[in-house]
């Protein structure tokens, strides 16, 4: 086996070496079938160009591709645990929502630290880690890095995301092939999830931004930078808190559908996942499954068993009735509640919700 970590800072524009190494492919590797080549590079614009997208000696040469993800919440939980940083399932989705599944930010997590305490310390110190990490972020990841840099902060103006012409017209930049490689890197990179409208209507297709950290830097680091001790404390009672975590734990809970399906024993069942919306209504996360059912699948980020009261419950109805009037469909329609402590038991949760799943769900295998 040849193993080439880095790849992009080794090819760089005067070395010739991406052309040495296609020959190196095409002349010697290409004629044995004992060797194995892994090329690694963290330079996502350089790795979709220049090798996922050659078009030169390494062209449909891939014999395999494979995404570096992060942790999801299972992985994160393991790797704190052997760490010796002692958190509950709540306290994880929490550093989650603020760090992602990033083992690099993970590890700075000092033990016997609060959630607060250590954000303050990486995020709002003067020498945290990811006081200003989010510049240097996307200029080793990519060239003419200030584009895709518009595009993650147009993205992050927005919580439910933006289709492909609403992200062209408020980033302005002009469409064609250069935003959609942008895009494409963005989302090869896990910075953008492609979320599909239902029954895969591409022009409402949403685009949505991912990455955990650079919505929490744009949101609250940012705009209160060197602030200290004490500054996540404070930040995490404002409503501006209330608001953000609720739109962030709905991306969360989209990353691990897999885990929510299998919750609700329908992992062994064709289904599609797919955001839908109309005027009137919105529904972040719908399972559409082959046993004549559809999960509507509503998500809530709280403190506490969430209440559903007379308002929500008529909110719950309304979407229920405007989905059925704009699919005609006549499948079953399962309101399914994604919650952090489960739901308070009412005359409203009896009669509509028949699927209650808290963040444990999240953590399954």
């Amino acid at each position: 086996m040849i193993f080439i970590d880095e790849f992009p800072w080794i090819a760089t524009a005067k070395s010739k070496f991406l052309m040495a190494f296609e020959n190196f492919w095409n002349t010697y590797c290409t004629k044995r079938d004992d060797l194995i080549v892994v090329i690694c590079g963290s330079a996502a614009s350089y790795m979709v160009q220049k090798i996922i997208n050659n078009k030169g000696g390494l062209h449909n040469r891939i014999s395999r591709k494979i995404r570096l993800l992060p942790f999801n919440l299972r992985e994160t939980e393991l790797f704190l645990i052997k760490n010796d940083v002692k958190y509950t399932r709540y306290d994880i989705i929490q550093i989650y929502m603020v760090l992602g599944g990033v083992p690099h930010y993970l590890e700075k997590l000092q033990k016997g630290l609060s959630v607060p305490q250590n954000i303050d310390i990486l995020c709002f110190n003067k020498d945290g880690i990811l006081n200003n990490e989010f510049n240097q972020l996307y200029v080793s990841l990519f060239d003419d890095s200030e584009r895709h840099m518009k595009i993650i902060k147009t993205l992050a103006s927005s919580n439910k995301g933006f289709t492909r012409n609403e992200l062209i017209n408020k980033s302005g930049i002009p469409s064609g092939g250069d935003f959609s490689l942008k895009l494409e890197e963005l989302m090869e990179s896990g910075f953008v999830t492609e979320y599909p409208y239902y029954q895969n209507k591409k022009q409402l297709t949403l685009y949505r931004l991912s990455d955990e950290y650079s919505k929490f830097y744009l949101k609250f680091i940012d705009s209160n930078k060197n602030g200290g001790e004490g500054t996540w404390q404070r930040l995490s009672t404002s409503q501006s808190y209330v608001s953000w975590s609720g739109f962030v734990f709905e991306t969360l809970c989209l990353k691990h559908i897999y885990q929510i399906k299998k919750s609700l024993r329908i992992d062994a069942i064709y289904s599609t996942s797919s955001s839908w919306f109309n005027e009137n209504a919105q529904v972040d996360l719908l399972i559409d499954r082959d046993d004549n059912v559809m999960n509507l699948c509503e998500i809530k980020f709280y403190n506490a068993p969430y209440t559903i009261d007379k308002r929500y419950y008529l909110n719950l109805k309304n979407k229920v009735s405007e989905l059925k009037k704009d699919t005609n469909t006549r499948k079953n329609i399962f309101i399914t509640l994604v919650t952090t402590y489960g739901v308070n038991e009412n005359k409203y949760s009896k009669e509509l919700v028949q699927n209650n799943l808290n963040m444990d769900t999240l953590f399954i295998k």
